[in-house]
């Protein structure tokens, strides 16, 4: 599809007449010279006059000339059909806690080192995020208070940097795993998966939630909704940091979905295994609509069009050009109408 990206430069289309009509060109008194051969010179004039009258190039030139002057000004671009292609996906929602607890360093790394809770969510979600291509992953972080940092997006990378942004606390000190989940119910309201899973990466010890997150796990169930949990932590500590893995087993089975434990990484496999059973939907993505920049066409045709005027004017004035005795030429100009005597 051909398209101007700046059609009003076309309104100028008129300008030059404009002017032509405002400013006359001005004319210049002349001396005359009577010669004895003034008729056969009349003559000549007149039939020279008459061919350049018949000249298309006096309007119909320059007329295309500025047209296509104005047609690249315009920025002529072609625009190819949009480029679609369909994916099978899943819809997944990821809780992630950034709770004052979710700094206790118990968390032991793939190099055997100690790591905040925080960290490991981080590394358990990187391993997650590339084996999940193609599919639509939401985030959702929870402090006091739940938020939605992502939306539900095929574009994994954007999640990842959202989530490696995070920081423990930014969303409050204490942990509302229950209000979480239900925001994740309503978020789900919007989508139109057939299959729909929430994943909640916490060490699972409540303090904040309105809504108990074993109460907010039944309601999800009854919307069709799983809840996979993986908890993050020492099983060990003790005191406001412990990890509460009874409740995240009870909302996991309340939502008919599975506990997990970051720690076991063999164990952790079978989150994979779990979500690759979920029934995929084909979405259809238009990723972007090529553009073909086409303003070297109108130029390219005038400075063509202006080459062949001025070839055909050059032959013009070699056909009608009389030579004269003494070393003098009298022509016509072509352009003008006009005589000019050459020394």
């Amino acid at each position: 599809m051909l398209t101007f990206n700046y059609l009003w430069i076309f309104l100028l289309l008129p300008l030059p007449w404009g002017l032509r009509a405002l400013l006359p060109a001005s004319r210049a008194q002349r001396v005359s010279v009577r010669v004895p051969f003034g008729d056969r010179l009349a003559q000549t004039l007149k039939q020279a006059g008459d061919s350049t009258d018949r000249q298309p190039q006096r309007l119909v030139v320059p007329s295309l000339l500025w047209l296509l002057v104005l047609a690249a000004l315009a920025r002529p671009q072609w625009i190819e059909p949009p480029v679609t292609q369909e994916r099978p996906t899943r819809d997944l929602l990821l809780l992630v806690d950034l709770s004052a607890s979710m700094q206790q360093e118990d968390f032991e790394s793939e190099a055997g080192e100690k790591v905040d809770r925080l960290a490991a969510v981080k590394q358990v979600l990187g391993d997650f995020l590339e084996r999940r291509d193609g599919d639509r992953v939401g985030l959702v972080v929870f402090g006091d208070a739940p938020y939605l940092q992502a939306p539900f997006s095929t574009d994994l990378d954007l999640v990842r940097r959202l989530l490696d942004e995070c920081q423990v606390g930014m969303a409050g000190p204490r942990t509302a795993l229950g209000d979480a989940i239900g925001l994740g119910v309503n978020l789900f309201d919007e989508s139109d998966a057939t299959a729909k899973t929430i994943i909640a990466l916490t060490d699972g010890n409540d303090t904040k939630s309105l809504v108990p997150p074993v109460e907010a796990a039944r309601v999800a169930a009854q919307r069709g909704i799983h809840i996979h949990t993986v908890a993050i932590g020492d099983a060990t500590t003790v005191g406001e940091d412990k990890l509460d893995e009874q409740a995240l087993r009870d909302v996991a089975n309340a939502a008919d979905g599975k506990y997990f434990f970051a720690a076991d990484r063999q164990s952790l496999e079978g989150i994979y295994d779990e979500l690759d059973k979920i029934e995929t939907r084909k979405v259809k993505t238009v990723s972007h609509r090529p553009r073909h920049d086409l303003f070297y066409w109108p130029i390219a045709a005038a400075l063509l069009l202006s080459l062949l005027q001025h070839v055909y004017l050059l032959l013009q004035q070699r056909r009608i050009t009389p030579a004269r005795p003494n070393g003098h030429t009298i022509h016509v100009n072509p352009a003008t109408g006009k005589l000019e005597l050459v020394t």
